[in-house]
């Protein structure tokens, strides 16, 4: 198994986290339309608080094709986020930014993953995000090849093992306990 300790991990480095599975409960062939329906799942605000010593950014990306079927507004989703951002914060945890593609599926946007539009928004605006030192986290097939797409290091969460993915972990939670591990050595 690779070890994430090889890598030398510095603060230069980038953290990116799918968000619907991985930092909250996903809802099963449904959406998070309002900030009420956002529930964490567990230790996941102090797990992020935990990265953020680690990693010097940590960039939420995330489709979002509810808005382009009309399920829910930008302006519904920016407070979802503020939800978010606010239970992590509280933890003593840094989301540097999120970035969200409402496009549809069948759009086949490149803003949409497995593109990596969403990533190249990202090193636009934070120009010193070099992909060979990023980390994506997420819990679906097109989390990991937007990873490798990137030139990332593709992490899966969830309770199957992903073949794509360099490590896989149940959890948020079980990932930042493995590089805290390795972070106080």
């Amino acid at each position: 198994m690779m070890q994430l300790s090889n890598l030398k991990i510095t603060k230069e480095w980038t953290l990116f986290l799918d968000r619907d599975g991985v930092i909250n409960r996903r809802i099963i062939d449904g959406y998070v339309t309002r900030p009420e329906e956002f529930e964490f799942l567990n230790n996941v605000p102090e797990s992020i608080a935990t990265l953020s010593g680690i990693f010097n950014r940590i960039i939420v990306v995330t489709n979002q094709q509810g808005i382009g079927k009309g399920l829910y507004t930008t302006e519904d989703l920016k407070q979802v986020h503020e939800k978010m951002l606010r239970g992590v914060e509280n933890a003593g945890g840094t989301i540097s930014a999120v970035y969200f593609a409402p496009q549809l599926a069948a759009e086949n946007s490149p803003m949409r993953k497995p593109g990596i539009g969403m990533a190249l928004k990202a090193r636009e605006d934070f120009p010193e995000i070099d992909f060979s030192k990023s980390i994506m986290v997420g819990d679906s097939k097109s989390d990991m090849e937007f990873a490798l797409a990137a030139g990332m290091i593709a992490v899966f969460c969830g309770e199957k093992e992903n073949a794509l993915a360099k490590l896989n972990f149940h959890s948020l939670s079980a990932f930042a306990s493995y590089l805290a591990k390795d972070f106080e050595q």
